[in-house]
């Protein structure tokens, strides 16, 4: 079947959460993902991968893994610009505080443009954090 491929997304944690705002991208850690449609299944990804390896040979077919995400409750912003998002991640970060939550979780981001196509000051990405009630007290 034909479909469009959905935008690429990059799953990020770190250690030091705070480093996601300061920018200090050496200490995130990121997953890429790319979310399929329903008649994509584990099989069908798995055969797809074997046939790779046959070919090409990858050393990064051992990584692709199919799973299901689902991050719950979250707040999103769309960055418009390079990827230097430290300020959009503040100001949703605030945004999350103000309305009772705290972030948790790893932090998805969502790449709507292609770098190879789109200036610099034009790309997209929609920057997301999954939320939680802070407690009480």
């Amino acid at each position: 079947m034909d479909y469009a491929v959905i935008p690429l997304e990059g799953l990020g944690r770190s250690e030091d959460p705070a480093s996601f705002l300061t920018g200090d991208r050496g200490a995130w850690l990121w997953t890429a993902m790319i979310m399929q449609p329903e008649f994509v299944t584990e099989e069908r990804v798995a055969g797809a991968v074997a046939e790779v390896r046959r070919k090409k040979g990858l050393a990064a077919c051992d990584l692709v893994r199919f799973e299901v995400f689902d991050e719950g409750l979250a707040a999103q912003e769309l960055h418009v610009g390079p990827y230097e998002e430290a300020p959009t991640i503040a100001r949703l970060h605030a945004y999350i505080a103000e309305q009772g939550y705290a972030p948790r979780g790893k932090h998805p981001e969502i790449y709507l443009s292609d770098p190879r196509r789109t200036a610099p000051e034009k790309l997209r990405t929609v920057i997301r954090q999954p939320v939680a009630r802070r407690a009480a007290g």
